[in-house]
């Protein structure tokens, strides 16, 4: 089996997807402009990794009151400081920051929604 995509059901779909494009450099590669919106977004690479949509009669997750490491986004970032201090200015905020004995840097942001959203500077790659 291939991973596929990852979906999550949002409010103010059009703004999220507005800002992981802008932010996070994420394409759209399909996108329904009628409700529920889906919109599947890809990474650099051109590999389809995230699904959007907007679903009223689904919950939506408050993701502000859980802990970031119940779930999170993660993408790899050459330079997490530089990224993070980007993601910051653009409405992101700080949770925490890890500096790994193998030299990771890993930086915990929530978007402006309150995601969760997880910078990963590996040393050694996966």
């Amino acid at each position: 089996m291939v991973f596929e995509h990852f979906a999550l059901n949002v409010r103010d779909i059009g703004q999220v997807v507005d800002w992981y494009c802008q932010n996070l450099h994420l394409t759209i590669v399909s996108e329904q402009k009628t409700a529920p919106y889906m919109t599947f977004l890809a990474d650099s690479t051109g590999r389809v990794v995230l699904e959007l949509y907007s679903r009223e009669d689904a919950d939506i997750r408050n993701f502000e009151s859980e802990h970031p490491l119940t779930f999170h986004v993660a993408f790899v970032s050459e330079d997490a400081k530089k990224d993070r201090n980007r993601l910051v200015a653009q409405g992101a905020s700080l949770f925490e920051e890890v500096h790994k004995p193998d030299g990771s840097h890993l930086v915990m942001l929530r978007d402006p929604w309150g995601m969760p959203l997880q910078l990963c500077q590996r040393y050694q790659k996966f």
